[in-house]
């Protein structure tokens, strides 16, 4: 099994009906040690106990420098590696385009894209350092990035910018056999979509 004993991050993965949850599942299914890391931390520990033993659960701001290492440096201390790292943590606002504040912009591409950077940036160093046949970066963007939501100006922003950060990504670490994919998934039966769908 490719994910045995893998050691696996996924960023917005607390909420039992979401994507990140889903996948945080799928990986402990096929043996990884997954972390969770939300911004809230109990809800991360309950997630993280539902996936069954060895699983971790942690509290962390992604948009956060200091929080989001504090949490690289327990998690290496727990599992002392890190072999994958899914970038699923995002939020939206239903706002037209000329009710858009900067504070509403800024809180989207706070998480959304500097969130992943930071995220990212703190595990490469690590990958970078471990003798292992492959690592991956794996950046979680909805399709707002490609398709045209009504009332999601600043989310499609922000998604697009991911995925310009992904190539660029992909590019750079190549040769260092860290894989970027960027994962553009489709609807599913989370809160997000009803509310399109209404």
């Amino acid at each position: 099994m490719l994910l045995k004993d893998k050691v696996a991050i996924i960023t917005g993965a607390a909420s039992a009906r979401g994507l990140g949850f889903a996948t945080a599942k799928l990986f402990a299914e096929n043996g990884a040690k997954v972390v969770i890391i939300d911004l809230n931390g109990e809800a991360s520990k309950t997630a993280a106990a539902a996936l069954g033993e060895g699983h971790l659960g942690l509290a962390a701001n992604v948009a956060d420098e200091v929080q989001v290492q504090a949490a690289i440096e327990q998690i290496l201390a727990k599992y002392g590696r890190v072999d994958v790292l899914v970038n699923n943590a995002g939020i939206t606002q239903s706002l037209k385009l000329m009710d858009i504040k900067r504070a509403n912009y800024d809180a989207v591409l706070d998480v959304s894209l500097r969130g992943t950077l930071l995220m990212s940036q703190a595990v490469i160093p690590t990958m970078r350092a471990q003798k292992i046949r492959q690592h991956r970066l794996h950046l979680v963007r909805l399709r707002p990035a490609r398709r045209r939501y009504f009332r999601r100006t600043a989310l499609q922003r922000g998604k697009a910018g991911v995925l310009g950060l992904a190539r660029a990504m992909a590019r750079e670490l190549g040769p260092d056999n860290v894989r970027v994919n960027w994962h553009h998934p489709g609807a599913d039966s989370d809160r997000y979509y009803r509310r399109q769908a209404d």
